[in-house]
């Protein structure tokens, strides 16, 4: 195909050539007054001269037809996974592209929106059309076509949004009276302060559904069933969840499924309040005055977040000097008050070199067994006396003290090593310096123990038992068999980690749920979720997991770090995941706590329809027959400019007549020897005429 056009290149600036022929038009006006017989031919010659000023050529230009771009966006969000949705849009690629294919000069070209991975909330058909076109001139668009539900939460504001002049075709999945529920979240909290409630507001929402019944809405807390809410559809409820612990409070709520739904996977909403301790109330007491109570009271008071109880006795039992009371400036131990009505409001209680001195009568260690069976946490840091008969092991507490001492004491130099179990540890693994052997400073004194129930974590003297870890019921003790800690505090010989570890050991003794050494635990980025075991068992089992849609699978982990065994998955679906391994759970959330794209499942065309009728674009349902009717996909034509694209049975592709340019011939028509014979002529003719009169 070629195209002839006029050209010119002028050999002085236009603004010079525009004053040159007002300078022409002039003289030639004042030769025409004058009556010169020859004015006509002398404004001839001015004239070509001008002409010739500009260099005027022919061009003749060789041009390649292009093919009309159509653009096809293929919606594959997760609510085109509903019913026959993703079944039909595979129906309408199938027909499309031989249609579009046949009219010749049209090359259609497929875009898959929200491919599994996508990041974005919400489904984005104009942003995966944007990126779709990136190479594309937008005059080589002759119509878009989308293939969705009609739920696109990126619709833009005018049909002069889109960047190209040409129709939007909009082809409608799904079927007309789609009927739905789904569970909205209005207010849902983000943290809370643990042992209080949170409120999370929400509402259940039926489409086309027409129930009035009452709805009762199943609530659970990290997979244990709560108290269930009753409400009506469209009233918003207040649902009270208590905090029960630190880290991740996984909260699920579930409105039951009716006959004909569409789905129920937006029959349920999580949401994950992470429980922040308020102050944490210690009780430290110290049987006697002893460097190791300084490193305590150091550490839990350099914490703004714990309020710590300490009492040092001074004067025990065995120290009667007959001096009468009232004469003793000492402050009376309120046994009463600690160890009776109040022991339930500490979350840990230290007993630091504390012997069984008769201070605190049997009725009180019976409160603290109980205290430590309904959850409360307990810590011996032994002294020599633990080695005796006055140690608290021949007390009542004997039945929760992991150690039992055999009367001997080691009294030599050595050092504290992480034992097999502690390499596993979270309270122990990757302490600074635990390498073989450490480089922490030496201890001096160790109490001779066997360990009777839980893990030695670290061992001393003869790998003998150093730090003991124990669960009872459903509360936790430690037993650190040495009251040399404080050397490690004081930097002799370097010292060692004594704030990592004591810290580790108090939040693991109160629950803290990164130190649990039997843990299951997942977390989502993006749709990227990563399992991890910890376990102090050398083989583990694999993890069975359950999707939003109760798909169930199996997971092997691979070991990694002592202790630690993980695993990725790649999730295809929004919502709750629900990974099991014997009695742990672990739940996690991918993609938003209320996401939009489940927020309206049912199909409509009307959200789309506004922009495609602006744009001279159609909007149709692929399928008018309800349970399985095939795809009915209108004819395609190609059409000139028009206001309308479409009609009851057809849509309208616009002609573009773009083209790409392959060649340029050039004829000069000015500068050259036809220019000149020109110039020459007129200026022959003129003199000529001249001559004549």
């Amino acid at each position: 195909m070629s195209e002839l056009s006029l050209a010119f290149t002028p050999l002085l600036p236009w603004p010079a050539l525009a004053a040159l022929s007002v300078a022409a038009i002039v003289v030639a006006l004042l030769s025409l007054r004058a009556g010169g017989r020859g004015a006509p031919l002398r404004l001839a010659t001015l004239a070509l001269v001008l002409l010739a000023l500009t260099d005027p050529s022919l061009l003749r230009e060789q041009r390649e037809p292009l093919k009309t771009i159509v653009p096809i966006v293929l919606d594959r969000s997760e609510s085109q996974s509903f019913g026959e949705r993703m079944a039909q849009t595979e129906a309408a690629k199938a027909a499309l592209e031989p249609a579009l294919q046949k009219l010749g000069d049209i090359e259609p070209r497929f875009i898959d929106a929200a491919r599994p991975g996508a990041e974005a909330d919400g489904t984005r058909l104009f942003q995966a059309l944007e990126e779709g076109l990136k190479d594309v001139p937008r005059e080589r668009i002759g119509a878009a076509i989308m293939v969705t539900d009609g739920i696109v939460h990126d619709i833009p504001a005018s049909a002069a949004a889109l960047g190209f002049k040409a129709p939007l075709h909009v082809l409608v999945t799904g079927h007309e009276g789609e009927r739905d529920r789904r569970l909205e979240l209005i207010e849902a909290p983000r943290f809370g302060i643990v042992g209080k409630d949170q409120t999370i507001r929400a509402r259940v929402v039926d489409s086309n559904l027409g129930g009035k019944e009452p709805v009762v809405i199943a609530t659970r807390r990290d997979g244990e069933a709560l108290e269930p809410i009753v409400a009506r559809a469209g009233e918003i409820v207040d649902i009270p969840v208590r905090v029960a612990h630190g880290g991740a409070n996984v909260v699920e709520l579930e409105a039951p499924t009716l006959p004909g739904e569409l789905t129920a996977v937006n029959n349920k909403a999580v949401v994950t309040i992470e429980g922040v301790r308020d102050k944490l109330k210690v009780l430290l007491v110290s049987g006697e005055p002893n460097p190791g109570e300084r490193s305590w009271r150091n550490l839990l008071r350099s914490d703004a977040n714990v309020d710590l109880v300490h009492f040092t006795i001074l004067r025990p039992p065995e120290k009667l000097d007959g001096t009468p009371p009232h004469e003793l400036s000492l402050i009376a131990f309120p046994t009463a008050d600690l160890f009776g009505r109040k022991i339930n409001e500490f979350d840990l209680i230290i007993f630091d070199r504390y012997s069984n001195q008769t201070i605190l009568p049997s009725v009180y260690f019976d409160n603290i067994l109980r205290y430590v069976d309904n959850g409360g946490a307990f810590l011996v840091a032994t002294g020599p006396d633990f080695a005796t008969v006055q140690g608290l092991y021949y007390s009542p507490l004997e039945s929760i003290i992991p150690a039992r001492p055999d009367g001997s004491l080691y009294e030599r130099a050595f050092r504290a090593k992480v034992s097999k179990e502690g390499e596993k540890h979270p309270v122990t693994r990757g302490l600074a310096g635990a390498k073989n052997p450490p480089s922490w400073g030496e201890w001096f004194r160790q109490v001779d123990t066997e360990v009777v129930k839980g893990n030695p974590i670290l061992t001393g003297a003869n790998d003998k038992p150093l730090l003991v870890l124990s669960r009872e019921g459903k509360g936790r003790v430690a037993a650190l068999l040495t009251d040399q800690l404080w050397l490690w505090a004081r930097g002799y010989q370097t010292g060692g980690p004594h704030i990592d570890l004591m810290r580790r050991l108090a939040h693991w003794l109160m629950k803290e749920p990164d130190l649990e050494e039997e843990a299951l635990r997942a977390s989502a980025h993006g749709h990227d979720i990563e399992i991890e075991r910890q376990s102090l068992e050398e083989n583990v089992a694999p993890v069975t997991m359950t999707t939003p849609s109760g798909a169930i699978s199996q997971i092997t982990l691979a070991p990694g770090e002592p202790g630690l065994s993980r695993a990725h998955h790649l999730a295809k679906e929004m919502g709750l995941y629900r990974f099991q391994s014997g009695e742990l759970t672990a739940l996690v959330n991918v993609g938003p706590e209320n996401p939009r794209e489940l927020r309206e499942v049912v199909s409509t065309p009307e959200k789309l329809r506004p922009l495609a009728e602006a744009s001279g674009g159609t909007v149709r349902r692929l399928s008018k027959d309800r349970g399985g009717g095939a795809v009915i996909l209108p004819r395609i034509v190609e059409m000139r400019e028009a206001s309308v694209f479409g009609g009851a049975d057809y849509i309208g592709v616009k002609r573009t007549g773009a083209s790409a340019l392959i060649g340029v011939e050039t004829a000069p028509l000015a500068i050259g020897l036809w220019g000149l014979v020109a110039l020459l002529g007129v200026i022959v003719l003129a003199w000529a005429w001249e001559g004549r009169r």
